[in-house]
């Protein structure tokens, strides 16, 4: 494999005032540098059996406690209902004006509730702002009912997207996360669903269903119990949980000039200290950490050789963005290299296929990986051009290996 470090890259520079790295070639405003290095504090001591920090751009766990602890997650379950009643959304397989007929099940479910009545008519988009806002346990079964056909069959949908979304050690029984020793997840697999919760389905996350303060149905307001809503205008979501079995939960998210933040805290001892502590873990992300974009989909970072095509260079980028979250004050330490799967490409060339990786280290430490694909195809050229190539390729080994 041949490894290329990049001379020259497009995107953000890695050039600081007193420091000269990896450059990149063009102007974007360089994060702010200090001459005193930035001191990167532990995460701090919370209240609560699990928690766990995450980027939401990059997948980066920035702290983490009791992160793969099998614990009950209370109301936290109702993130998968909504995951998948979004997904639902997105496909067209129900729409938000559609009317959901009550059953009786529904109606009939205890604990947090809507106040849904059975045999009534509501619309998707109520039962969702129910879900979110009330916690309502019969608006959760109500959708689940209406997507899948019954609860059972809803459920194996939740286990089966745990699996496609790597949350290797969760099991759901029902779609509210009422009490159930069956049923269980760590504070690692709820960020990744919040992950995908934001970043999977982001017309709907965006449209504030998840910051909504009040709720009303059946003339009952009821509050988001999400404490955060009220204290901290970054916060945009996403949902509390609690039982005497789970203790108090909350996942919350906070957007701070352009870095989102995932904060998970699992069985915190009451309800103000799970949205204090949770607080303090945002706080500490946004303090000491910071993401960068580095790279943006379909843009040209490598023109390696290609032989026996149409054409002398290829065009390599990735598929996707690329962003690396670092301590503050690290930014400068970032390096980017290039391996690619072979020493010499040759015609055909495959749009999307990929052809090697980019691989971003800190202080010597790879930090992020990507596949670097073609963006765009080469046939094999004319049976002179081909002949030329080989020629020059046969020749060329021969002084490599003199």
């Amino acid at each position: 494999m041949k490894k290329l470090f990049f001379k020259q890259l497009l995107g953000i520079s890695f050039a600081t005032t007193f420091i000269a790295t990896t450059s990149f070639a063009d102007s974007t405003p360089q994060p702010t540098q200090s001459a005193v290095p930035q001191i990167i504090l532990s995460a701090p001591s919370v209240n609560a059996k699990a928690y766990v920090i995450m980027d939401a751009d990059t997948g980066t766990i920035i702290a983490q406690k009791n992160a793969n602890k099998r614990l009950p997650p209370a109301s936290l379950t109702k993130m998968m209902t909504l995951y998948l009643a979004t997904g639902a959304l997105q496909n067209g397989q129900i729409n938000l004006d559609d009317k959901v007929r009550i059953s009786k099940k529904a109606w009939s479910q205890s604990g947090s509730r809507m106040f849904i009545k059975e045999g009534s008519l509501v619309p998707v988009e109520d039962l969702l702002q129910g879900i979110i806002v009330a916690s309502g346990n019969d608006s959760c079964v109500a959708l689940a009912e209406y997507i899948a056909g019954n609860e059972n069959t809803f459920t194996k949908m939740m286990n089966e997207t745990a699996d496609a979304l790597g949350m290797k050690d969760s099991h759901f029984i029902d779609s509210t996360g009422l009490p159930n020793k069956a049923h269980y997840t760590t504070a690692h697999d709820l960020s990744l669903l919040a992950q995908a919760l934001v970043n999977h389905y982001p017309d709907y996350y965006n449209k504030g269903w998840y910051k909504e303060k009040w709720f009303t149905w059946n003339k009952i307001k009821q509050n988001n119990r999400n404490r955060l809503l009220w204290r901290d205008p970054s916060v945009d979501g996403i949902k509390t949980g609690h039982t005497n079995e789970a203790g108090f939960c909350l996942v919350s998210s906070a957007k701070r000039n352009g870095m989102r933040l995932i904060s998970v805290l699992l069985d915190a001892p009451t309800d103000m200290a799970r949205a204090t502590e949770s607080e303090a873990l945002l706080n500490y992300g946004f303090r000491f950490y910071t993401t960068q974009k580095l790279f943006s989909a379909n843009q040209t970072i490598a023109t390696p050789r290609v032989w026996l095509g149409t054409q002398n260079n290829i065009k390599l980028g990735l598929n996707q963005d690329l962003y690396v979250t670092v301590p503050k004050g690290q930014y400068a330490h970032l390096k980017a290299s290039m391996d690619l799967i072979s020493t010499s490409l040759q015609a055909p060339i495959t749009q999307g296929q990929v052809y090697g990786k980019v691989k971003v280290t800190l202080n010597g430490e790879t930090i992020e990986t990507a596949p670097l694909v073609a963006l765009e195809s080469d046939a094999q050229g004319s049976f002179l051009s081909r002949l030329s190539d080989h020629m020059m390729m046969f020749f060329g080994n021969i002084r490599h290996q003199a």
